[in-house]
């Protein structure tokens, strides 16, 4: 009976480990803080001449018709 359950105990220890690298590529990358915080201020100064850009296009009265 031991060695049976020893037997047990190992392959579904392998099979444990052969499942959990087939879903390993759902874990998102690690970014750095640094990293993390060059792209919010990048983002800050890309963000407000998008919203200009709008505003100027909303204040020339011209209307967009959604393509279809």
């Amino acid at each position: 009976m031991n060695r049976k359950k020893k037997i047990n105990q190992t392959l579904k220890a392998k099979a444990k480990k052969a499942n959990a690298k087939l879903h390993a590529a759902n874990k998102s990358p690690y970014i750095a803080k640094a990293e993390r915080e060059q792209l919010a201020k990048a983002q800050l100064v890309i963000a407000p001449s998008v919203d200009l850009a709008d505003s100027v296009l909303s204040d020339s009265g011209a209307v967009h018709s959604p393509a279809r």
